[in-house]
């Protein structure tokens, strides 16, 4: 890993690139405990509705700026 990271900051470029990301991407969920076997819905707080579209919640929060 080392010894490929080298080559792309030296200017070169990877044989395989995706199995180098793949590498990268594995070794970030590891370090950040990301579980792919969680529901990720679950996770999230339910969504608070404006009472109109969101261009149209936007428009009146800057009016009333003004």
């Amino acid at each position: 890993m080392l010894y490929e990271t080298a080559l792309l900051t030296s200017g070169f470029s990877l044989e395989d690139s995706a199995s180098f990301s793949a590498r990268i991407y594995r070794m970030i969920k590891l370090g950040l405990s990301i579980d792919d076997t969680g529901d990720i819905a679950a996770d999230l707080p339910p969504l608070e509705s404006t009472g109109g579209d969101a261009a149209g919640g936007v428009q009146n929060e800057m009016e009333e700026v003004d």
